[in-house]
């Protein structure tokens, strides 16, 4: 997929809203004899209250944990036996599922989705097994000091009582005190056909794969469904805020700083996101990279990242340091912060940076996972079904004075929260 006209747009992309709510998009491709389905309901992290932190991903684990057509084995074996893979995930803004397999099997796949999401039983034992493996790897957590830093981070900068403020895995007391009856209840009351998303990507004809969606969800109907509610904006810091965890047993040291972030939506996203590329990403991780870990050797990886998305995920840059340079560490982030804000970009360096975007791009597209991944994505944020063939064109737009811009309004050397964790 080297030439632009050739990536999935208008005229390859069918897209259907079915009459109780559900978008399916299909492209076809028959390069291979698999193929993917994506996609999820508008349910999440969002839906749940700081009471019953963690509550949409203990439920999202337990669909395929037993149905009312078929065991917790029963399931396993049928995907097993000819290769195939289903798996549930909730995040914030959405419970996602995939599928993928021979062309032969798609039927059993979406069947086993369909299940799934629709009439799946919860039985007691598997609610309490699963309890106990999350309790588990709440505990595992708790001493990882890559994590408990970025848990700490997002807790300082939103607070507990913003949605994004709060563990969607849950804390040791909120899945404690989860029941199987929340669990039942959040089901019947979130989980629906409205809003729901459905991307089918592979070798099955359009209307083929359109009939059987429509067969298998055309009659789902869940009248009380509510809306998620919606996502409360998130001001930076007024100052430079601190926040340290101590894990005495730990030999290396982990840094998480940074500020809420653009929304998907923003006008300016495209330059804010090129110039994270510049900043964290690119090459050996950018220009914190190339100062910090290249130049400097002060830390094992440095890198920052920026996902927009319908509400203000943050902007930050990680580190991972002997506990002796983290001081020195966090100020050469926000010297390069601060050299983004004040110094116009060599065209040079955006230039490199805008071959590797629209160059990467493509790489995203071999496989049909990715595909159905991007084709969701342009879905779900409203980008346009011809977003692929413009997404070039706009990069290469992108000037020194919009990058400079975007970080003067997006960035901060002084606003940010920075979480540590480590001796």
């Amino acid at each position: 997929m080297s030439n632009q006209s050739s990536y999935p747009g208008p005229d390859s992309i069918v897209r259907r809203v079915l009459p109780n709510g559900i978008t399916v998009l299909i492209y076809e491709n028959f390069a291979s004899q698999t193929v993917v389905i994506d996609g999820g309901v508008r349910t999440g992290a969002l839906a749940e209250t700081a009471e019953k932190a963690g509550l949409a991903a203990f439920t999202a684990s337990l669909l395929m944990r037993g149905t009312q057509k078929r065991t917790f084995d029963e399931i396993y074996e049928s995907l097993e036996s000819v290769g195939a893979e289903v798996g549930f995930t909730a995040g914030r803004h959405m419970t996602s599922f995939s599928g993928h397999s021979l062309v032969e099997d798609f039927d059993l796949v979406l069947d086993i989705i369909a299940e799934s999401l629709c009439r799946p039983v919860f039985p007691p034992e598997q609610v309490e097994q699963l309890r106990g493996e999350i309790l588990t790897s709440l505990l595992i957590r708790a001493n990882d000091t890559r994590y408990m830093a970025t848990l700490r981070f997002y807790e300082t900068l939103y607070g507990r009582e913003h949605p994004y403020g709060r563990s969607s895995s849950g804390y040791t007391e909120t899945i404690s005190a989860i029941t199987r009856e929340d669990i039942v209840n959040f089901h019947n009351t979130w989980y629906g056909p409205k809003g729901m998303l459905v991307v089918i990507v592979g070798a099955i004809k359009a209307e083929d794969a359109l009939a059987r969606i429509e067969q298998t969800f055309g009659a789902w109907e869940n009248p009380q469904q509510p809306e998620l509610p919606p996502i409360p904006s998130a001001a930076p810091p007024a100052q430079l805020t601190r926040v340290q965890t101590s894990l005495p047993e730990k030999s290396q040291t982990d840094i998480v700083m940074g500020l809420p972030g653009p929304l998907r939506s923003a006008p300016d996203y495209l330059d804010a996101s090129l110039m994270n590329t510049i900043l964290g990403v690119f090459g050996m991780m950018g220009r914190i990279g190339k100062s910090v870990r290249e130049e400097q050797g002060l830390a094992y990886y440095a890198y920052s990242q920026l996902h927009g998305s319908v509400g203000p995920l943050p902007w930050y840059a990680v580190a991972g340091v002997a506990p002796e340079n983290v001081e020195k560490t966090i100020e050469s982030i926000r010297a390069e912060i601060g050299r983004m804000q004040n110094e116009l970009v060599p065209e040079d360096e955006l230039e490199d940076s805008k071959a590797y975007r629209i160059g990467s791009m493509p790489v995203g597209l071999e496989t049909n996972s990715g595909l159905a991944s991007v084709i969701g994505d342009i879905e779900f944020y409203q980008l346009g079904l011809d977003y692929l063939q413009r997404y070039p064109d706009m990069i290469r737009e992108i000037t020194p004075e919009r990058i400079q811009a975007a970080a003067q309004k997006y960035l901060s050397t002084e606003q940010l929260v920075v979480s540590v964790a480590g001796p």
